[in-house]
């Protein structure tokens, strides 16, 4: 509740938690950009141990270029847009 309060505090125009569509990963930028990049670095190599694999995770995900994950985020109002397009529908 106080980041829900805060965010419409300082951003009136922020989608409200209720007004969110559920389970939409055409308007995550980790689930449409992110996460398959640390996918494939992770498992790049097999791990025999949990302890590998958080290595690896961790090491991926330090390594994200920042320039990446801004341009995920500065994608999101296109994708927001062809969601409202497409009536909440798949599009390309």
């Amino acid at each position: 509740i106080p980041t829900q309060k805060w965010l419409a505090e300082h951003f009136p125009d922020f989608i409200k938690k209720n007004e969110w569509p559920a389970s939409s990963p055409d308007l995550n930028p980790l689930d449409y950009n992110i996460w398959s990049i640390l996918e494939s670095r992770v498992n790049a190599e097999a791990h025999n141990s949990v302890e590998s694999l958080k290595r690896a995770i961790t090491e991926a995900f330090e390594s994200l270029d920042q320039e990446m994950i801004n341009r995920a985020n500065d994608d999101w109002p296109r994708r927001l847009n062809a969601v409202i397009a497409a009536n909440g529908g798949h599009f390309e």
